[in-house]
């Protein structure tokens, strides 16, 4: 039996001839364009209405993808990362230069990174007992504690 298709390239689930709505489909393609748009900031109104979906859809079907917006991110940089590695390895001269040229935008930014923050020395943190006693050294008025006797000679 041949899989029918909708308009917008869908499969035809079986028995769709039912009153309402057909279910949702999830299919590979729809997850890695869910986890795209999210990884560029896309809202989740904005993503349902590129899947032709409700929000409520959206998120019951694909709330992995949307789970964190920063690992989607991670992910999708990773997987151009790699892409273009493999095109740098079969000799592609654009790749070579674009990734040479992401290696020295990493090196600025490392190099930028140590400049600014050199000479600020980190700032050492203070445990509770320590803060205490400092709080009890600077206490003044009826509660301060009394000045050291004078030595007389």
């Amino acid at each position: 039996m041949a899989v029918e298709y909708d308009l917008l390239g869908d499969p035809i689930p079986e028995g769709s001839a039912k009153r309402g709505r057909p279910p949702h489909v999830q299919t590979d393609e729809k997850r890695r364009q869910v986890m795209v748009l999210a990884a560029f900031g896309w809202s989740m109104e904005s993503i349902a209405a590129a899947l032709g979906v409700t929000p409520p859809t959206l998120r019951k079907h694909y709330f992995r993808e949307l789970k964190e917006k920063a690992e989607a991110r991670a992910r999708v940089e990773g997987a151009a990362l790699a892409a273009l590695v493999e095109q740098a390895r079969t000799g592609n001269v654009q790749a070579i230069d674009k990734l040479l040229a992401r290696f020295a935008r990493l090196d600025e930014k490392a190099l930028s990174e140590r400049i600014v923050n050199r000479g600020v020395a980190s700032p050492v943190r203070k445990g509770k007992k320590e803060m205490q006693v400092e709080a009890a050294q600077q206490v003044a008025g009826k509660f301060a504690p009394p000045s050291p006797p004078r030595l007389m000679n």
